[in-house]
């Protein structure tokens, strides 16, 4: 019988893991190694070991209405994006809200996490920790792993010829936090995700010329769609994902592309992918083509070498007098402290999860390992219905494939190659986001089998005899975090009010 839970990191998943801990009546203990909570979203002037950071205009890629925690609102007069400090003072008042603080270890090291030598028939796990110098061990039936993959940075200098002989300066974008110091600087930025398009984007406003250089280009999109309503409220629904799966893939490419070149031609701007039909994640950027229509921002090929002060691109072209080169190109996932290193493995990109969840080795499943789900949805929904399923497994009230059967299912994906579409593990789902650390997938397709699985999903065909209102709400509106709570397991009694009003909201 599964009891006491410890969970690692005490950000955005790890208050969603500790609370859902609570709901089922489990003990949680929550070691975080900084002094507070918020992980990824509390932003120091510093970047700290072992942490995730961020910059100091971060804004959230998702609204309000859809990143939320599915029982907790933004409050009504909060903007529908949102700067980092605001998102962090939301995460603390959920905190606070269902007393989680008490469970939280402080300043607290996880530097251990190791099998019992009777796992085989307990499943527990010793977790050591450190704290002011001290070491100290405990017995846990189960691990919940919410220690994020934005800690770690990919600094790939290999595939950079001629790095170590350029005399400028040279980081990874973990670093940055403001532009100031930059001011008058030539600035080349190295990668066209989220972060790469907003430090080139803010550099452009002191810089004497950014270089924004990309290998595969990439969509960019504005947070603000038709008639200036969030993107994500009119993308993500029951409806669009129901159209995208019944329409011939030639069409459904064709229309992607066309709604991704809607307000300008990717091509154009320099930014059109090399596989102009990939649904890897788009980039959201509100600002990024006007600064390349103003000359601030130019957009070059991959870089093929570096010289003392220039740069040599692909296409031939080279630009002198280059001062600083920033390199956004992402995180790498690592678990250092996982004694079993194979316990949460990746083989050519691909991570094997089952759900993207529990490591399917496992003769006990008393490990999840919470939001290394990628897809093109909102992270905090994602990790709470993500934890709600690992501890109904925690708790043995959810049926599991056997172990010979997901021995089978490996075998196949090794002889095979590809996946069987069978859904048994997350890589086996609609995998429309390319190939990433990450495991990415579609956001409501994800979101229904976990929910499905624990009773949660809603059941539109009976709400539009018993609700047609909200029926309708539910399939053509947004799919916002309310609707999996408005049945079964863990149902909150303000989710019908949540969806109907979460246009009012958004309006205000």
């Amino acid at each position: 019988m599964v009891r006491r839970v410890a969970v690692v990191g005490a950000g955005v998943s790890g208050l969603a893991a500790i609370k859902c801990c609570l709901d089922e009546g489990l003990d949680p203990t929550c070691f975080e190694q900084s002094e507070d909570i918020g992980g990824l979203w509390r932003y120091t002037d510093q970047a700290e070991e072992g942490r995730a950071s961020i910059y100091r205009t971060v804004f959230t890629n998702s609204c309000k209405e859809m990143m939320c925690y599915p029982d907790f609102p933004f409050p009504d007069d909060h903007p529908n994006y949102m700067h980092n400090a605001r998102l962090q003072h939301y995460i603390c008042k959920y905190a606070e809200h269902f007393d989680l603080l008490r469970h939280i270890r402080f300043k607290t090291l996880v530097t251990k996490v190791k099998k019992r030598p009777d796992f085989s028939v307990t499943g527990q796990w010793e977790v050591v920790t450190q704290r002011d110098g001290k070491e100290e061990t405990a017995v846990f039936d189960a691990v919940m792993v919410c220690s994020g993959h934005h800690v770690y940075p990919k600094l790939p200098i290999a595939e950079f010829p001629g790095i170590q002989k350029f005399k400028g300066c040279y980081f990874h974008s973990r670093e940055y936090k403001e532009p100031e110091k930059f001011r008058g600087k030539k600035v080349l930025v190295i990668g066209l995700g989220n972060s790469g398009c907003d430090i080139a984007v803010e550099l452009s406003t002191v810089a004497s010329q950014v270089y924004l250089s990309s290998r595969s280009g990439s969509w960019v999109m504005s947070r603000i769609w038709d008639s200036g309503y969030p993107w994500d409220m009119l993308v993500i629904t029951r409806f669009q994902t129901w159209l995208g799966n019944i329409l011939p893939r030639a069409l459904s490419d064709w229309l992607y592309v066309r709604g991704m070149n809607r307000f300008f031609k990717h091509e154009n701007f320099g930014l059109m992918p090399l596989n102009r039909t990939s649904r890897k994640e788009p980039v959201f950027n509100d600002d990024l083509p006007s600064r390349i229509a103003c000359g601030v921002v130019v957009m070059k090929p991959n870089v093929k070498e570096f010289r003392e002060t220039s740069v040599l691109f692909q296409d031939g072209t080279v630009q002198d007098d280059v001062d600083v080169v920033v390199f956004a190109t992402g995180y790498s996932y690592s678990y250092p402290f996982m004694e079993d290193d194979s316990i949460i493995k990746s083989r050519d990109n691909q991570v094997t999860l089952y759900k993207g969840i529990l490591p399917p080795q496992l003769k006990k499943p008393t490990m999840a390992v919470i939001g290394l789900v990628q897809s093109l949805g909102p992270t905090i929904p994602t990790v709470d219905l993500q934890c709600r399923w690992a501890v109904k497994v925690f708790q043995g009230r959810q049926t599991l494939p056997s172990l010979c059967l997901k021995k089978k299912m490996e075998g196949k994906k090794k002889k095979k190659g590809k996946p069987k579409a069978d859904h048994l593990f997350l890589s086996s789902l609609p995998r429309r986001f390319g190939s990433s650390t990450t495991l990415q997938t579609d956001y409501i397709t994800y979101m229904d089998e976990l929910a499905s699985a624990i009773g949660v999903k809603p059941n539109v065909l009976k709400l539009l005899l018993t609700d047609p209102r909200l029926a309708l709400e539910v399939f053509f509106g947004p799919c916002s975090p309310y609707q999996f709570r408005l049945m079964g397991p863990g149902k909150w009694s303000g989710a019908r009010k949540a969806i109907l009003t979460q246009w009012d909201r958004t309006l205000r």
